[in-house]
C-alpha cells in the first residue's frame, strides 16, 4: 500500500480504494482476513480512526464484514462486486473524460477506434 499524504484524495478513501484494489486483484481472497486497523495505522503512520473509516466504506459496500473479536474479512462475492463497481466507474467516468479530451484535441471517433483496436491487438 502507498498513501499520498499531500494529495487531494482523503486518506480514508485511499485506504478503501487500495483494499478494494487488493480484493479485485485477488491479493485478498474471499473469506480471508485483511490487515487490522492497528496493523495498517502503525505500518503507514495513519490515524486508526481514519483507517477504520476507510474499512467501513468497504463494509457498507458489502466487500468486508466485521467478525466480532476476530477482525475484518473479505465477503463472499466481493471480488466480483468490486470488479463490477470498478468497471462501472471506468465506463461512466473515465471513458467520458477520455472522449471529451479526444474531442478537445480534434481526435475523431474513427481515429480513436483505430487506436483502441491497435491497443487490443498488441
Amino acid at each position: 500500500m502507498r498513501f499520498d499524504f499531500s494529495g487531494t484524495t482523503p486518506l480514508f478513501r485511499q485506504v478503501a480504494e487500495q483494499l478494494g484494489e487488493a480484493i479485485v486483484s485477488g491479493a485478498f481472497a474471499e473469506g480471508e482476513q485483511v490487515p487490522s486497523t492497528t496493523e495498517i495505522s502503525t505500518t503507514y503512520k495513519i490515524n486508526p480512526a481514519t483507517v477504520l473509516k476507510g474499512m467501513n466504506l468497504l463494509v457498507d459496500q458489502g466487500l468486508l464484514e466485521k467478525r466480532r473479536g476476530l477482525g475484518m474479512f473479505v465477503t463472499a462475492g466481493a471480488r466480483r462486486k468490486a470488479g463490477d463497481a470498478k468497471r462501472d466507474e471506468f465506463l461512466t467516468t473515465r471513458v467520458g473524460e477520455f472522449t471529451a479530451e479526444a474531442k478537445r484535441l480534434g481526435i475523431g471517433a474513427d481515429e480513436l477506434k483505430d487506436i483502441i483496436d491497435r491497443g487490443y491487438r498488441s
